[in-house]
């Protein structure tokens, strides 16, 4: 199944609120941020800006800290030190779309794909209380952009990892995010579906010009599509264009890590 975006979801996803903004401008600042647990740093000393819609990869070994510097940023980790600066459009409050690596539900209960997808407008509409109309159609556009309308009314347990993590994104889209938040989203998923959801998050930044980071080791698709790279290295972030920190000596050293 495509994972193209289909001209009338296109048009809708972008009327809801979802505008053109300037990549110069800074969305995201980390100041002399210090991330870990229980007050043990995991990085120190991260300073750095991420623009308005710009495509975001981040890289590093397993156990260097990416998923700890997303759910810093996202609130759900304290900072050990330093801030994250958001700078909402027009002072508004930032919106996160999240895709984690995994989600499982309990399959006592019989979450449809849709179910899961409608998860992401109760932040709007408020806990318990009935989802409007328009809302249920932004839902099925969601899932209808991300090529998950054909198994939306399946149970979420019973579907592939490719077929789930599409379902995610589609929720993560239904909150209407400022910035869209991917945690190795292609984690257990088959190469023929993860080279398709790639291939989604590249058409959705291209298109809706969304600020997007990236967690992935996919470094073909960091140097066709990533406009800045932020490596975790010993402790520490590198950031830069791909052609400042991709040289071939960090390459080489990106390499040997990935395969100890």
């Amino acid at each position: 199944m495509s994972l193209g975006l289909p001209p009338a979801s296109l048009s809708a996803l972008s009327a809801a609120g979802l505008r053109n903004v300037s990549a110069s401008e800074p969305l995201i600042v980390f100041d002399n941020l210090a991330i870990g647990y229980d007050g043990q740093p995991v990085l120190s000393g991260i300073s750095l800006s991420v623009p308005r819609g710009a495509f975001t990869a981040i890289l590093g070994a397993n156990g260097s800290g990416k998923s700890t510097l997303l759910k810093t940023l996202l609130g759900l980790v304290p900072p050990v030190a330093g801030r994250i600066q958001l700078a909402a459009p027009d002072g508004a409050v930032v919106v996160f779309g999240y895709v984690p690596q995994a989600t499982e539900f309990d399959p006592l209960y019989p979450l449809t794909g849709y179910d899961v997808t409608l998860m992401g407008v109760y932040g709007r509409v408020g806990p318990g209380r009935l989802v409007p109309h328009g809302e249920r159609a932004f839902v099925r556009e969601c899932l209808q952009a991300t090529g998950a309308e054909d198994f939306a009314r399946k149970r979420f347990a019973e579907l592939s990892g490719g077929q789930k993590q599409r379902v995610l994104i589609a929720r993560a889209l239904a909150t209407k995010p400022n910035i869209l938040v991917l945690d190795e989203p292609t984690a257990g998923v088959d190469a023929a579906a993860t080279q398709a959801l790639l291939a989604f998050i590249s058409q959705i930044h291209q298109k809706r010009h969304l600020t997007i980071l990236l967690v992935t080791h996919d470094l073909p698709l960091v140097r066709q599509r990533a406009q800045q790279v932020v490596w975790l290295h010993q402790g520490r972030a590198l950031s830069g264009t791909v052609a400042e920190v991709l040289t071939p000596r960090r390459m080489a050293e990106i390499l040997e890590t990935e395969i100890s």
